[in-house]
């Protein structure tokens, strides 16, 4: 029996602001791309607000 693996989607926009993502210009932290440090450090920010409200 052959195992069939799915196609990896390749990211095109920043997950911080949904900007197109430029081939010279990407961020890469934590398996996934970002247009700016700026961007990542948002997102981060966003992630952990959200985690907090969770718990409350």
């Amino acid at each position: 029996m052959e195992t069939e693996t799915k196609p990896v989607e390749k990211q095109t926009n920043c997950l911080g602001c949904n900007k197109p993502l430029k081939k010279l210009k990407k961020y890469y932290r934590d398996g996934k791309y970002y247009c700016t440090k700026k961007c990542w450090l948002k997102a981060v920010s966003a992630k952990k607000g959200a985690e907090e409200e969770a718990k409350k």
